[in-house]
């Protein structure tokens, strides 16, 4: 394929998607290091923020959490009054979407410092979403005033250097070129997800090189036993995860709507953290993005009491967090939610007798099951959920509770934590009414005359309607023809007739038309023959009653939705 090629896929973009994929990992790098940094200056070691708390007394956890909410919001308030200003939005999806030309530098950067803050104080928020948005910025950047070819646009590197930065967070190359062609492009379309894999695949491998090589979660090793009993407690543990999904999408979209009645963002983000640490003194499980907590339920140290206490403050301190407006991303948490979800639903089956073997295992099924409902992109939650446990057995069991997850959410007509997955929802739903929509819905009326009718009433008629044709049919309102207003006015200067001709004389019987029952995309594909603007109806191939006409522009209008 030559470099210069119209397609998405080309050896350019090949090429372009290694140093992405490099460059990706080593920002996420430096975005953790400087979390452990802060966890060194502050908690006195580097260990996770659920067991550093425990430096300080419980009762200055709310004023840590607030105090870097506050902290976080002086800086998410500026990054916003320059997106105010420049009317433009920060997120790299909006330029994998054609919607920005490039990631916006600085308010990229102090929203990552807004994130760092929030993180760093404990907040219920996942690292993975600053740490893609500094990849992309970086591919962005990049692509900017590096990769300046006409065979690549910009939106394409960034889509490279997003799906890169994911795979260094979870080392899952396969899952993270999806997620961007699922959430990004809408689509899985192979031009445009292959440059997204060798991207992904470079950084995983390039994180590989500088030592971190093992799976994310420890079940490489164990056996899902596929049974009746067990296949029940998967199902039963897509649709409550579906379920749950659902509640935390309806319960993030509560907790935003209330802190935005908040206008001061380093108040709003405060608050929200102050929240959280009350919440933490029940248990500092529920702080930072949950990593650690999973290891945890995944070990089963954590008893069926202690599970659920901490799946209804996780869920509620991640909806505070996000509400609040703390940048950061849901993926672990969501990842925390479904594997406590998961051990909990497998471990109540094993306690009533049922043989479910090892009931830790259903953490991993719960994870893809909560990840694909909040992200809705169950194919990503499948990959990744399997990548990061490189455990094959789980294929199965993954499949099924993603699904259904993902399907009871959609079921639920629930709005995703992606405002770009709605938008593509409803282009698939515009598309599939387009194509299965019938004629009958867009019928007008139509101008039409008896074959004795003169020529003079037809151009009256046309005046009045303004209609280019006016169309002719019999007494039982079969239809015979059409008649064009210039024939006549050419007809009638040349002498050929006179006004008071029938328009029989000048009718067209060849006319083409449409029937009541085709498609939408029949009627797309009939104006594609002809430059006109309107068809007539017909009810059937053998009546041929004429029921009025269709308009190109109603078509238009109709796939606009989608195209």
């Amino acid at each position: 394929m030559s470099v210069g090629g119209k397609h998405a896929l080309n050896w350019t973009s090949i090429l372009v998607a290694i140093p992405i994929g490099c460059a990706a990992s080593l920002v996420t790098l430096g975005f953790r290091g400087i979390i452990t940094l802060i966890n060194n200056l502050f908690f006195g070691g580097d260990q996770d923020i659920t067991r550093a708390m425990a430096a300080y007394s419980w009762l200055c956890w709310p004023l840590i959490v607030g105090l870097g909410g506050v902290i976080a919001g002086f800086f998410l308030n500026y990054a916003a009054t320059i997106e105010r200003a420049k009317t433009v939005q920060t997120d790299y999806l909006e330029v994998i979407n054609a919607r920005l030309d490039s990631v916006p530098t600085r308010t990229s950067l102090f929203r990552a410092l807004s994130s760092i803050a929030s993180i760093g104080s404990g907040a219920s928020i996942g690292k993975e979403g600053p740490m893609v948005q500094l990849a992309a910025l970086c591919g962005s950047i990049m692509g900017r005033y590096c990769i300046k070819l006409r065979a690549l646009k910009n939106s394409d590197v960034v889509a490279m250097a997003a799906a890169a930065g994911l795979a260094s967070v979870y080392h899952a190359p396969l899952a993270s070129a999806i997620f961007v062609a699922e959430i990004a492009f809408g689509i899985s379309a192979l031009q445009r997800l292959i440059p997204l894999i060798i991207a992904a695949a470079t950084a995983v491998m390039t994180m590989w090189t500088l030592g971190y090589r093992s799976a994310i979660y420890p079940f490489a090793d164990a056996q899902f036993d596929l049974n009746p009993t067990t296949i029940t407690v998967t199902i039963l543990i897509g649709l409550v995860a579906g379920l749950a999904g659902w509640l935390m999408i309806f319960m993030i979209g509560k907790s935003k709507r209330g802190f935005a009645r908040i206008n001061n963002l380093p108040l709003r983000l405060g608050l929200g953290g102050f929240a959280v640490g009350v919440l933490a003194i029940a248990s500092t499980d529920i702080l930072g993005n949950g990593y650690e907590v999973i290891i945890a339920v995944m070990s089963g140290s954590l008893m069926l009491k202690a599970l659920l206490v901490l799946l209804v403050l996780k869920m509620l301190a991640t909806a505070l967090s996000v509400g609040s407006s703390a940048v950061g991303g849901l993926f672990t948490p969501s990842l925390l939610i479904g594997a406590v979800l998961g051990v909990i639903i497998a471990s109540m089956a094993a306690w009533v007798g049922l043989p479910v073997g090892n009931a830790l295992l259903f953490a991993a099924v719960g994870m893809a099951a909560v990840l694909a409902s909040v992200s809705q992109a169950p194919l990503m939650a499948m990959l990744m959920v399997l990548e990061m446990t490189l455990n094959s057995s789980l294929l199965f069991p993954i499949m099924i509770a993603s699904v259904l997850a993902s399907m009871t959410v959609y079921r639920l007509q629930s709005s995703s934590t992606y405002p770009v997955i709605s938008r593509h929802f409803s282009r698939s739903d515009a598309k599939f009414d387009f194509d299965n929509g019938i004629i009958a819905q867009f019928i007008v009326a139509g101008a039409a005359l008896q074959p004795e009718e003169s020529v003079g009433k037809a151009l009256a008629v046309s005046s009045l309607k303004r209609e280019r044709f006016v169309y002719i049919v019999n007494p039982h309102g079969q239809f015979l023809g059409v008649v064009s207003i210039h024939d006549i006015s050419r007809k009638v200067l040349n002498h050929d007739i006179t006004l008071d001709s029938p328009v029989s004389v000048v009718m067209d019987e060849d006319f083409p038309y449409v029937y009541e029952n085709q498609t939408i995309r029949e009627g797309w594909e009939a104006f594609a023959q002809v430059t006109l603007e309107r068809l007539p109806v017909l009810n059937n191939a053998v009546e041929k009653k004429f029921l009025g006409a269709l308009t190109k522009t109603s078509l238009i209008q109709k796939a606009k939705d989608f195209i």
